[in-house]
């Protein structure tokens, strides 16, 4: 049965209030968790925005964020801090004005290093149900670890969120003050495929789903404009599960037509798992709401190493900026400058590779770059540039060209694998690089 308005606001009596009396509580010297993407709760980081003139050596800790921090104010009243850049504060970061903690280890129930202390916690949840349970909506995120240490919890309640099983449910007592939603729906912080990708993509996902995954395999789809693009590629397969860190679109569609059945999954057998879902059409949601099949977890969990090393029939899938002749993979920067940040894409290479040999990095094999052509196949990364994922721990690199078959191989067959797949325009100069940069003629 729907609940009305009334139903769940006399489930929050003394708690529901205005945005502004919901951050009254946010003192002088707290540390304040806002989330990151879909668990960013917006109208309640404008009020807190709002306070800052009145407030002192306050810090916002926060990741892959659709709000802007990243103002003169803001940043006059405020220290921010972010564990994964997003389009609204890559330039704050990379120009000193707010903070970076690069983050890539997780462990179930403990909050990554540089995050540990959190004074207040402003997170989005869904309505309460008649027992008074609210969910996290369609990213749980962090919520459950944050929830637990942070000393004062505050709620934006948001009519619209969807409810899964897993970890995905928080008790409306938990909340010192809630306010309601009612601005428009925030950005979503990854702009949209660009023509050109969307055509790579199509190339290089069907190469993944007809030449490296497998039936009876489990996958991981990273974030990005290529992986994210694999569900519509993967109907001829057979029992396939999934333990991801973001649910991407066409899920729904693989479960249904039983291509995904979980079946031989070491953990949460016969369920999909991932953290949050991504950006998915609305009907996608419809048919999450609800269903059983559908398990959201703490990225702490999902994204744990113990447990993905458990997994002996893992294949993931991850983007990359970069490959390097030899393997090494950037994912998080453009010579030193930050672009996004590391996230779960090193724990999910390492793990699906020393479990199963099946660690996938997938980008185009060139870009545009201010009306000329750049190779993302490049000799060597530019200095500064972070290496996201060791060579040791990718198995195989896929561009539109090919793939490149990684695993085993000498430095020498490594890097004839990788010209085989960088865009022909570039094989002549990647030759030389090999020579120049390794010694080695190809």
């Amino acid at each position: 049965m729907t609940q009305t308005a009334a139903d769940w606001r006399s489930r929050t009596a003394g708690k529901l209030v205005s945005p502004g009396e919901a951050v009254a509580t946010i003192r002088d010297g707290d540390t304040v968790w806002a989330g990151g993407w879909t668990s960013v709760p917006p109208q309640l980081c404008g009020a807190l925005a709002a306070r800052g003139p009145e407030l002192h050596d306050v810090t916002i800790v926060s990741f892959l964020t659709p709000y802007k921090w990243d103002t003169p104010e803001n940043l006059a009243n405020f220290t921010v801090v972010t564990a994964y850049a997003s389009p609204f504060d890559r330039a704050a970061v990379r120009e000193g004005r707010m903070e970076y903690v690069p983050v890539s280890q997780f462990r179930e129930g403990v909050m990554p290093p540089g995050i540990a202390r959190i004074d207040a916690a402003m997170i989005p949840i869904s309505p309460p149900d008649e027992d008074g349970w609210c969910s996290f909506g369609s990213g749980v995120f962090f919520g459950p670890t944050v929830a637990k240490l942070a000393s004062r919890l505050i709620g934006e309640i948001h009519e619209g969120f969807i409810r899964t099983g897993g970890d995905n449910r928080i008790h409306i007592s938990r909340f010192e003050r809630v306010c309601e939603y009612t601005l428009p729906p925030a950005v979503a912080p990854i702009p949209p495929r660009s023509e050109e990708t969307e055509v790579a993509a199509q190339v290089i996902c069907s190469l993944v789903a007809h030449e490296i995954v497998y039936d009876g395999c489990t996958l991981q789809f990273g974030i990005g404009d290529v992986s994210a693009a694999l569900p519509a590629f993967l109907e001829e397969r057979h029992e396939l599960g999934v333990h991801t860190e973001l649910l991407p679109g066409g899920i729904p569609d693989l479960v249904e037509k039983g291509v995904i059945t979980g079946r031989n999954k070491p953990h949460h057998a016969g369920k999909v798992v991932a953290s949050a879902v991504g950006q998915v059409p609305p009907e996608d949601l419809r048919r999450i709401d609800g269903n059983a099949v559908y398990e959201l977890y703490d990225f702490t969990h999902t994204d744990d190493l113990r447990l993905l090393l458990q997994i002996e029939n893992f294949v993931a899938v991850n983007n990359a900026m970069a490959v390097d002749l030899t393997g090494n993979v950037s994912s998080e920067t453009l010579g030193p400058a930050l672009f996004s940040g590391t996230g779960g894409q090193a724990a999910f290479a390492v793990g699906a590779s020393t479990a199963a040999g099946g660690s996938v990095i997938v980008l185009p094999s060139s870009s545009l770059v201010n009306g000329g052509r750049a190779t993302r196949i490049v000799g060597g990364h530019p200095p500064g540039t972070v290496q996201t994922v060791h060579r040791g721990f990718v198995d195989y690199v896929v561009t539109e060209q090919g793939i490149a078959r990684l695993r085993g191989k000498s430095v020498r067959e490594r890097i004839g694998e990788l010209i085989a797949v960088a865009h022909p325009d570039f094989h002549a100069e990647l030759k030389k690089d090999a020579l120049r940069l390794y010694g080695i003629a190809i």
